[in-house]
């Protein structure tokens, strides 16, 4: 008989959707394959609200080897013969319920994600996004998460070297916690997870299973509320030294015995089922699998427990048959378990057995095939008000000195030492670049390359305007990457919204795709991989749209890198804008935020004028031009310089900067495409003005950097004072209360 609303309910599974698969099947599901089909249908694992949107986003490219969503992470040519794979996940409801276990786990999925493909982690970086300090339970969560990624990556020995953090009220409740991996390795040893070869087995490694985790994907896709406390048994609880024991028997497989297996898969969201099913459905195969074979370290369990189980540190393994005790044989020796718990089938059923009794049978097709939803959007009424704003006539700012210390003290602004301090970023000695500066550069050994990433999005500019805001946010993560040096080559995503079922949701959902598609072609930046977290809202409300974008990119030679530490005697310039701003480019800045209270205007970027400006500090580095490169973003021009004074520990005489009649859009406005960068001499600056005025990007001389003061029109401050507010202000914040 047809399933009550309470289950429904529980599984996340509309009546329609039931009414749906029913049709699909011609008969009434029973309870392990509705359990199996409403996993697979989640939003977490189907996309039903977004994949229509996919076809927007440029996926291909010289350098791309993998097709984007085909594999658990994408893959970059590096050439001679070396790859690249990254992806960014997200695990924001298990984090928001336990922080620590939901932060942690959510690193040991990403790692699995890379490592299945063959590839040795070499990177990790979070994208984080919380409520305000002040509130006490914020600061459990900040607290409990920061820790829980550090807890796993330094167990696992893989060094977290970047990432980002903002707070706003609108994450109170729901924070977001986004996990980024790079992995490196050579082309012959990337792995597909595809179950292909029937009669080859199917194989279990790693940790036994348990109850934890299960219905974790469709926890993922529904809002929390008050009863949400109750989902903890969807949180899932990891062990990092087991993954460490994982990833070195995957990498060693890949590496040196690729050719015992047909492909690699992790278990992560919806556990068994996911990983084997989608497995098959990528090689246009079918599963047969006996869950009485999988080892337990619960006992009672039932066959959709076993299936939907999220337990981490588990693998499924398909070797070829002529080599099952070879891969047996090699991951215990890594002293993991490993188990036969099924085999291919070339009738494209997975058939779910337990024992001797069938307890389910379903078309890999049916399960795979979840409903695709048009998004009916609405452009918020008050937008075009909020954009309207005059700025203009807000009051200046009267004393810029202690304005700008104010920012440099603020959460959204200040030093993230506290944070990384935390975590250990040198392990494994491929770190050239560390936390704290535009982009992490990490050292592709054995070359002269070294890869760069950075993770970036500013939720106000994208509630403000998504198109733009969500442009902007891929402009940020290249201009971080080419601060370093480094050429943008490609992009994985996090598209953190609230409830796509309110067409304003679904307007921003829709629109920031289209504002991400706009600048990766602009950009010539494929998107190779990413996730979509949806109904990330509270009773209070949706979450800031976060489309957070992971760039990658790539340095040839790793001795032109690039910091933001300006050195004694450096000539320092602004390229890409005048130094005059208008109030306008106030919107959605950090200032207006925190000085007025208010999120108001229009962001504007002109990607073709910004794909100039980076062009051009990447052509003035190949030439040897530059000393250091700051990219502009969240504070302007004043935080910027600040920054820089502080990396390089010297003082800067702008004050003779001629900044125009509105100091706060001058000092602090946030308008795009905008780099601080020095030079060592009046040669060099008089190259670069000569290869500037080439491409049509203003150049305008600031000042020399040298004494203990940052002068700059009016603001006058000591290095020291910089200092104190910069590193003490989340200290500060988090002793509040």
């Amino acid at each position: 008989m047809p399933v009550d609303a309470a289950t429904l309910e529980r599984i996340a599974l509309s009546r329609d959707e039931y009414e749906r698969l029913v049709g699909m099947l011609d008969r009434e599901p029973n309870e392990l394959e509705l359990g199996m089909a409403a996993a697979l249908w989640s939003e977490h694992c189907g996309y039903k609200h977004t994949r229509p949107l996919f076809r927007h986003f440029p996926t291909t490219g010289p350098r791309v080897l993998t097709e984007a969503g085909a594999e658990n992470a994408g893959a970059i040519d590096l050439g001679d013969g070396w790859c690249a794979v990254f992806k960014m996940e997200s695990h924001n409801h298990p984090s928001a319920i336990e922080p620590y276990e939901g932060a942690a786990t959510g690193v040991g999925g990403i790692l699995r994600d890379i490592f299945a493909m063959g590839m040795r982690p070499v990177a990790l970086l979070d994208s984080l996004r919380f409520g305000p300090l002040d509130d006490a339970r914020n600061r459990h969560l900040f607290s409990g998460v920061v820790a829980g990624i550090g807890g796993y990556g330094n167990c696992v020995g893989v060094p977290t070297v970047g990432g980002e953090v903002q707070f706003d009220p609108a994450y109170g409740g729901n924070p977001l916690v986004n996990a980024m991996c790079l992995g490196v390795g050579r082309v012959e040893h990337l792995l597909s997870a595809s179950a292909r070869g029937p009669g080859n087995p199917l194989v279990l490694v790693g940790a036994d299973t348990g109850r934890d985790g299960i219905h974790g994907a469709t926890f993922a896709s529904v809002e929390l509320d008050e009863a949400s406390e109750e989902r903890r048994p969807a949180v899932q609880v990891g062990n990092p030294f087991m993954e460490k024991l994982l990833l070195e028997a995957c990498v060693e497989l890949a590496e040196q015995h690729g050719e015992w297996i047909e492909g690699l898969q992790d278990l992560g969201a919806a556990g068994l089922t996911s990983s084997s099913v989608e497995a098959a459905a990528r090689a246009g195969t079918g599963i047969d699998i006996d869950v009485s074979r999988v080892p337990r370290r619960e006992a009672g369990m039932t066959p959709d427990e076993v299936m939907l189980s999220e337990s981490q540190e588990r693998m499924l393994v398909i070797p070829k048959r002529e080599h099952l005790d070879d891969v047996l044989a090699l991951f215990r020796r890594w002293e993991l378990h490993a188990d036969v718990v099924g085999e291919v089938t070339d009738d494209g059923y997975a058939t779910i057995r337990d024992g001797d009794n069938i307890a389910g049978r379903i078309p890999i097709g049916v399960l795979t095939d979840p409903p695709q939803y048009e998004l009916e959007t609405e452009r918020p009424p008050d937008l075009d008000a909020r954009q309207a704003e005059d700025l203009a006539a807000l009051p200046d700012c009267e004393d810029p000195t202690g304005d700008l210390l104010a920012l440099l003290g603020s959460q959204n602004i200040a030093s993230r030492r506290w944070i990384y301090r935390q975590y250990d970023h040198e392990v494994l000695t491929g770190t050239v670049v560390p936390p704290g500066g535009d982009a992490a550069l990490i050292w592709l050994k054995g070359t002269d390359r070294a890869l760069a990433v950075a993770t970036d999005c500013n939720g106000r500019l994208v509630e403000l305007e998504p198109r733009t805001g969500a442009a902007c946010a891929v402009a940020e993560a290249a201009r971080n990457v080419v601060a370093v040096g480094a050429t943008p080559v490609a992009v994985t995503d996090c598209l953190n919204f609230g409830n796509p079922e309110r067409p304003y949701i679904a307007y921003q959902i829709e629109q920031s795709i289209l504002g991400l598609a706009d600048a990766c072609r602009t950009f010539g930046t494929p998107v190779v991989s990413g996730n979509a977290s949806l109904y990330n809202e509270t009773p209070a409300g949706a979450v800031l749209p976060t489309p957070t974008v992971g760039m990658l990119g790539v340095l040839d030679d790793v001795e032109r890198r690039l910091t933001p530490a300006i050195g004694v005697g450096d000539e320092v310039l602004l390229l890409g804008a005048p130094l005059a701003q208008p109030a306008g480019a106030l919107a959605g800045s950090e200032y207006l935020a925190s000085r007025h209270g208010r999120v108001a205007g229009a962001p504007a970027i002109d990607l073709d004028f910004e794909a100039r400006v980076q062009r051009l500090v990447l052509d003035a580095n190949e030439r040897g031009l530059l000393t250091a490169a700051h990219d502009l973003a969240d504070g302007g021009l004043a935080v910027a310089l600040a920054e820089c004074c502080l990396a390089g520990d010297t003082g800067l005489d702008a004050g003779a900067a001629d900044i125009g009649d509105r100091l706060d859009g001058a000092l602090f406005g946030e308008a795009q495409s905008r780099f601080v960068v020095a030079v060592r001499d009046p040669a060099a600056r008089a190259a670069l003005e000569a290869l500037a005025a080439e491409t049509g990007v203003e150049v305008v001389a600031l000042g020399t950097a040298g004494g203990d003061r940052l002068r700059l029109g009016p603001v006058d401050a000591s290095v020291g004072a910089l200092r104190e507010a910069y590193e003490g202000g989340l200290p500060r914040a988090l002793g509040a209360g």
